[in-house]
């Protein structure tokens, strides 16, 4: 069996998502997504719209992913590669060369797949007016 490992904070989940699960679970046949928790995304100053619990389940309800787990640190990928006896990390091409996912090659395929163009969530967010907080206070967007 060969086993598959992501990452992402897959907030406003959209069909760039699906797009990169499905490619990444055509690679081979268990795909584990490692979700990035609440507390990583402060320590990385990025706001989810959906908290990690609701990123979970909408993750755990697409039928390519077998598994999801916490990204709480940067440094936890390698005993996240040996833990879950993974093949192959897979990330998006705006990773490719990131010191992160470089540094498993010795024990893992590291493979960087384009991604879907014409939709981010940071486009979605842009495109809906939301913007993010100005020293803790939620913006109006003009209409």
């Amino acid at each position: 069996m060969k086993r598959i490992l992501t990452y992402g904070t897959f907030d406003l989940l959209h069909h760039g998502h699906i797009e990169i699960l499905r490619r990444a679970k055509a690679l081979g046949d268990y795909l584990v997504v490692a979700v990035s928790s609440d507390e990583f995304n402060a320590i990385k100053n990025k706001k989810a719209y959906h908290n990690y619990e609701t990123r979970k389940k909408m993750l755990e309800a697409v039928r390519y992913v077998d598994l999801v787990i916490p990204e709480n640190t940067w440094e936890q990928k390698r005993n996240d590669v040996l833990e879950y006896k993974i093949d192959t990390v897979v990330m998006g091409s705006d990773w490719e060369g990131d010191k992160n996912f470089e540094c498993l090659r010795d024990i893992c395929e590291v493979v960087y797949l384009p991604r879907t163009e014409g939709i981010s969530t940071t486009k979605i967010k842009k495109d809906l007016g939301l913007q993010e907080p100005v020293n803790g206070v939620d913006q109006i967007p003009n209409n």
